[in-house]
């Protein structure tokens, strides 16, 4: 697959993704571009946020449109965030490659099992 196939479908999963449950930055986007396009994690996530701006914009539209957006919860969740996200990133940049990976192995595996058992 070109380099330009596997992003196109990195994208295109990350949408269905985020379309269907709301995920799509951190759970697909972020480890397939460091699984199949071989990004370090920092790079990754980096692009990964810029792809979600695209990503969110589009799906927060859509789903407007079919009476599921709630603009005031939303604001609430996404200004705090700005503030979280410049944290994350501080943080992200001091912490060491190998950490960051083990540690967002971990989160997915955690939420993993917390989905399957309940």
């Amino acid at each position: 697959m070109s380099r330009r196939a596997a992003l196109v479908t990195i994208g295109g999963s990350a949408g269905l993704f985020s379309g269907l449950f709301g995920v799509g930055g951190g759970t697909v986007i972020v480890p397939l571009l460091v699984l199949w396009m071989a990004y370090e994690e920092r790079e990754a996530t980096g692009t990964s946020l810029a792809a979600i701006v695209v990503m969110a914009a589009a799906g927060a539209a859509v789903h407007a449109a079919y009476g599921n957006l709630d603009v005031g919860d939303a604001a609430l969740v996404g200004v705090p965030a700005v503030g979280g996200v410049l944290a994350g990133t501080w943080l992200q940049q001091r912490v060491p490659r190998r950490g960051i990976s083990l540690l967002f192995s971990l989160l997915l595996a955690v939420t993993a099992v917390r989905l399957l058992v309940g």
